[in-house]
Formats: C-alpha cells, structure tokens, sequence
C-alpha cells in the first residue's frame, strides 16, 4: 500500500494502479521523434513498481546505454470508470501531478526496428518518478499549465499543457473505452518537445505550473 500525501496535508491511502501513458501527445515532440501525429490516442502501460517519489534516485539499468526523460502532466483517478463521456470525464480525476517518463531510448529504438513491443524500454524500476498529489478542487485549469523540466540547472523542456493534442476529458473517454480505470491509476499525458539523454550524477527539477514539483537525481 502506499500513500499519496497531497499538497493540502490530507493523508489517504490509495495504491498506485496501472500507469496508463500517452505517446506523441504533443505535435512538436511527434515531429522530433520523427512520428506522424496521431488521430487519436496512442497508449501504452508501465507497472507499478516503476515509480518513485520526490527526492528519490533513477536508477540506470546494466541492460541500457541511453535513458532519456519526459517531463509529463499526471492524472490520477478517484473513481472506477468505464465507457464513461467527455462531459462527465472530469468527475472521475482525484487530481493531479508532475511526472517523468523515463526512457531506456536505445532499447526502445531496437525493438521498434524488430517490430516488437517495446515494454522493456519504460518499465523499469525507477522509471516512473512522481510529485505529490494536488487536488482537482485546487487547479482551476488544468489545461492550461506550464510543464517544464531542468536538468542540472538548465532548461531541457519548456510548454504548456494547452498545446496537448487531446484534451484530458477525451484521453479518458478513449482509455474508459478500452480499459476499466481504477482509483489509484495514473495517466500520464505525455511530453512536449525537448526530450534528451541524462546521465549519472544528473539533478532532474521538474514543475507544473507553480504547484507541482518534483526532484529527484540519477544513479
């Protein structure tokens, strides 16, 4: 069981779910991963045990030489939801934080030239860090929030959720219609442009807007 401990002291327990996350959710990052845009959502999942919190260490694995970060919108279910409308999708959100998607690239370039999943490559331990929670109650836009990451002090990536090409309420509609989502499951919503290689001795500071940080380092 784990805690999410929100922004406002609240303490309930809630564990983490299935990670559900988007790829190529931002037409600038489609374009540097060399990606069509998307007509609609392209998902994929990462476990559980990937994740870690603030202050926490990314651990590089033996079985890659190249991870990169992907700084991401969260969006955490409070309710069980399935097949559920845009107009009703955002009475399912508990609320909301930053995370970072992090990427074995060399393995996951590899299995996409063989054509297979590449799974491997998100599913690490470590490759999930995420932020406190904030409540839905205490973001009036969630749309509409700068999402930035620094590595080591310098802008690595810089933009704003409104440039998303799917609105929250329609990657929840799309996702309900696939899958049951659960309290304690995790959307992470994709990444702007500006994704890059970190390396060990790394500090990540990664924010949305100014009520979610998230710091953690690389080993």
């Amino acid at each position: 069981m784990t805690n999410y401990i929100f922004k406002d002291k609240i303490k309930r327990d809630l564990s983490i779910g299935k990670l559900v996350c988007l790829a190529r959710s931002y037409k600038k990052h489609a374009k540097e991963m060399k990606s069509e845009i998307p007509k609609e959502p392209v998902i994929f999942l990462k476990p559980a045990s990937s994740v870690i919190f603030n202050g926490d260490t990314i651990k590089i694995p033996k079985m890659s030489k190249s991870i990169h970060h992907e700084v991401e919108l969260g969006v955490v279910i409070g309710k069980k939801c399935k097949n559920i409308s845009k107009k009703d999708a955002m009475d399912y959100i508990l609320g909301y934080l930053v995370a970072l998607d992090i990427t074995a690239r060399d393995i996951q370039s590899e299995m996409k030239k063989r054509g297979w999943p590449w799974t491997i490559a998100k599913s690490f331990d470590t490759f999930a860090p995420i932020s406190e929670v904030v409540l839905k109650k205490d973001i009036k836009s969630p749309q509409n929030l700068e999402i930035s990451l620094m590595v080591n002090g310098k802008q690595r990536q810089k933009s704003n959720t409104s440039f998303m090409i799917f609105s929250i309420e329609e990657i929840i509609e799309y996702i309900s219609k696939i899958m049951t989502l659960e309290p304690g499951d995790l959307i992470l919503t994709g990444t702007p442009e500006g994704v890059s290689e970190i390396k060990k001795g790394d500090i990540l500071e990664a924010k949305l807007g100014d009520i979610c940080l998230l710091k953690v380092n690389v080993d």
